[in-house]
């Protein structure tokens, strides 16, 4: 079971705000196309990086908590997840703090 705790805790993270998106309706996951021009970017920069670190052996997985399926360049499935989960996780907090203090 360890080796699914990243996927699990990204779960977690997700499912923490989802509430955000149905009882606030910050309107994040209605919006794919402006999401998608947020994180992407991003995300692919980062998953550029981490693929040069993971080649360079500045860092790896601890095989232990990863599923050991890959994206490509021995990039972990649960990275390139971690790097389009937490900012959508940012986001709808951000958006969520908005509407709030929009609604005061």
């Amino acid at each position: 079971m360890d080796r699914f705790q990243y996927l699990a805790v990204l779960g977690l993270c997700l499912l923490g705000t989802l509430p955000l998106e149905l009882l606030l309706g910050v309107r994040v996951w209605r919006r794919p196309a402006r999401l998608a021009r947020a994180v992407l970017p991003v995300a692919a920069a980062f998953c550029v990086y981490d693929i040069l670190a993971i080649r360079a052996r500045w860092w790896d997985y601890n095989p232990r908590y990863v599923t050991g399926w890959e994206v490509g360049f021995g990039l972990p499935v649960e990275e390139l997840a971690f790097f389009l989960v937490i900012p959508v996780c940012g986001i709808l907090t951000i958006e969520a703090v908005r509407v709030r203090l929009r609604r005061r």
